[in-house]
């Protein structure tokens, strides 16, 4: 049994099909990697794992407690933490601030709008924030402000605020797109990085296959909302199934 057991999961838009039968279980202490096509249905996986959409049918458990019926701020309570393609981040406050907040979300239980300024002068809360920047190696860019970072320093302080939950499974969606190679390849590195340090179950959603086969220790491949093939990495490259899935007609 992993972590994550998703079971018999369909869901229809309409006359369209975006899930039909998967099956997905995604062992603790790994990095399992979700590819496809466009439109195989990997966002509709992702959101449906998130909360954000309820099945038809099947069912996702997560470390022995279903998932399904759960708002999304009750998922990331029960320890599912997500990384979205687009960083979402605090823009118009300081690197430090951004991880403050939720610190003090975590430690209170909710975040509450007058209390901002308590924040900032707590000083167990800033060094539990400094902690957490040294561990994404942005220490130095603590006084920044959010909005002045670069695409990649963006993500590793969206990676920082979600550490603060101390998640057992970190769902990343897309979290290279739109980066610049050196960016791409710091991000894989702290990945790798984050996974040591924290034993932090991981699943990617991804396209860029040097970060899939960097990073993945099994890889799911999704066509037309129905895994195709699911193995390690080495099994993965060159499958016929994949090929044809990726390029349109059967290689032989």
């Amino acid at each position: 049994m992993g972590i994550l057991e998703v079971k018999g999961i369909n869901k229809r838009f309409g006359g369209l099909q975006a899930l039909g039968d998967v099956n997905l279980s995604v062992a603790e202490n790994t990095t399992h990697a979700i590819i496809g096509p466009n439109g195989a249905g990997k966002s509709t996986l992702l959101n449906v794992l998130v909360g954000k959409l309820i099945p038809d049918s099947g069912s996702v458990m997560f470390d022995g407690q279903s998932v399904l019926g759960r708002k999304p701020h009750e998922i990331n309570q029960m320890g599912i933490s997500r990384v979205f393609q687009t960083p979402e981040i605090f823009a118009d406050l300081t690197v430090m601030e951004n991880v403050m907040i939720p610190c003090f979300a975590k430690r209170d239980g909710a975040f509450r709008m007058h209390a901002i300024e308590s924040i900032f002068s707590e000083k167990s809360i800033r060094q539990q924030a400094d902690a957490i920047l040294d561990d994404v190696n942005m220490t130095e860019k603590s006084n920044m402000l959010a909005s002045s970072l670069s695409r990649g320093d963006k993500r590793r302080l969206e990676m920082a605020m979600c550490l603060v939950q101390d998640p057992k499974l970190l769902l990343l969606d897309e979290p290279t797109a739109g980066m610049a190679r050196a960016d791409t390849q710091n991000t894989i590195a702290l990945l790798k990085e984050i996974r040591a340090k924290r034993g932090i179950t991981m699943a990617i959603i991804e396209h860029d296959m040097n970060v899939v086969f960097s990073l993945a220790e099994r890889i799911t491949v999704l066509a037309q909302g129905t895994p195709l093939v699911e193995d390690i990495p080495e099994k993965i490259k060159g499958h016929p199934k994949v090929r044809e899935a990726y390029l349109g007609e059967a290689q032989v």
